[in-house]
């Protein structure tokens, strides 16, 4: 069955940067999700189109149904309604910006989009470590491009030395306060940060599929030891906090904190108790960035009221978090609640089902 709403992550960066190379990266890793491209080349003749095809036509014709359509910016619309409709099976779609788009505008088309069966799944920036200072310097709008990313991926860290890799880090953080920055090399990023994960692993007997075959081996999702690959596994870059309550939440007091994250949080995921006099409804949070989703819903006869959320980012102070969400607990006589107004903020982020 297709998803209520599908997430649109759109990837941008300068010429060189490796987005090609971070996209098929997930599309090679992508935990048994079934993605969506949309690839938005610059010129004439469709290169990244290209390069990204052949790993999307083989997934089409035998495993996980991605898609691969190249598409001018202004084609954004009618190519989020080929890929989500109410027959799709996609999870996710990956919109891959020209190197010369400018990010503010793939994101109002996103936003913009008058299908209901998409959302923005967030911004997600590559930067060229080893020549970003140089194209700074040639392009200073790059600044402006980094601070609205909702994720900023560091590539081509393998290039430079400790010291370069470190002043660049700095500088993006100069220009993106919030975000968090993820070091790599060849464009791997975790696809955990981007999107939730399908079934990976197969089951008891089951031959592994296309996707299971063509998997990373660099991406081992093991926490343990190095295991001799000579490289930093890519969950170290990230990490995901899980926040539970069974007691209510006040609502005025977790849209304060979703709209004011600690810096690093990319991706918050869960659901919701609130403490309000007659609201009876289960809400599910969705934000990415500053980007803030609640969908209302109904508990199921006999399921316990509870608050469950997930937070995933590279770089997070955690006990930041931890005094932030406990904050946001509801006193236990009720009285930070108990304005019905309270959920005034909450509805501002609600989307009809």
């Amino acid at each position: 069955m297709a998803r209520t709403r599908i997430p649109v992550v759109v990837v941008a960066g300068f010429l060189g940067s490796g987005k090609t190379t971070l996209l098929n990266h997930l599309l090679r890793n992508n935990r048994g999700v079934r993605v969506g491209v949309i690839v938005n080349d610059f010129g004439a003749i469709n290169i990244d189109s290209m390069l990204v095809a052949g790993q999307v036509d083989s997934m089409v014709s035998l495993s996980n149904g991605c898609l691969c359509c190249a598409v001018d910016v202004s084609d954004m619309d009618e190519m989020l309604d080929r890929l989500a409709h109410p027959s799709s099976e996609i999870d996710v779609i990956v919109v891959e910006a020209s190197g010369v788009a400018e990010p503010r505008n793939m994101i109002r088309l996103v936003l913009g989009s008058e299908n209901p069966r998409v959302f923005f799944g967030g911004l997600v920036t590559v930067v060229d470590a080893d020549q970003f200072g140089e194209t700074l310097t040639r392009h200073p709008e790059l600044a402006q491009h980094v601070g609205l990313a909702d994720l900023v991926v560091l590539n081509k860290v393998d290039q430079v030395g400790d010291q370069v890799g470190e002043d660049v880090r700095v500088l993006l953080r100069e220009f993106n306060d919030r975000a968090p920055i993820v070091s790599t090399s060849h464009g791997r990023v975790d696809p955990e940060l981007l999107f939730d994960p399908g079934r990976a692993e197969p089951a008891p007997g089951e031959q592994l599929t296309l996707d299971q075959l063509l998997a990373d081996p660099c991406d081992d999702h093991d926490h343990g030891a190095d295991r001799g690959h000579g490289h930093r596994h890519l969950h170290s870059e990230y990490e995901a906090i899980e926040f539970e309550s069974d007691r209510p939440l006040d609502p005025r007091e977790l849209v304060a904190f979703l709209e004011q994250r600690p810096v690093g949080v990319f991706r918050v995921k869960g659901f919701v108790h609130f403490a309000v006099p007659g609201q009876s409804r289960k809400f599910e949070v969705q934000a990415v960035g500053p980007h803030i989703r609640f969908t209302g819903s109904r508990w199921e006869p006999g399921e316990t009221r509870r608050t469950q959320l997930v937070l995933i980012g590279a770089g997070v102070d955690r006990e930041a978090v931890a005094a932030g969400l406990e904050r946001c607990v509801a006193t236990e006589d009720g009285e930070a609640a108990a304005d019905p107004n309270s959920m005034l903020g909450v509805h501002r982020y609600t989307v009809a089902v």
